[in-house]
């Protein structure tokens, strides 16, 4: 996992704005940083984006019903 880590919390949003706030954050992400993103449901129309823009993630359910996504360029 790449060391440095950057936290973006959408969780409540309406949408489309958690996808919008992750899409904004995303051209800004350095090589070797991972986004954490909080989110408050499994955003699948999210990974076919990531995968075309060249990103890795990986998706985690949290125990309060929230979901952690861990985004980083793929190398």
């Amino acid at each position: 996992m790449d060391s440095l880590l950057s936290e973006l919390d959408v969780r409540g949003l309406p949408p489309p704005e958690p996808f919008e706030h992750i899409m904004h954050a995303l051209p800004a992400l350095p090589v070797g940083v991972t986004l954490r993103v909080l989110i408050h449901r499994e955003p699948y129309p999210l990974y076919a984006e990531l995968q075309g823009m060249g990103y890795a993630w990986q998706t985690s359910a949290l125990p309060d019903g929230h979901f952690a996504i861990l985004i980083r360029h793929a190398q």
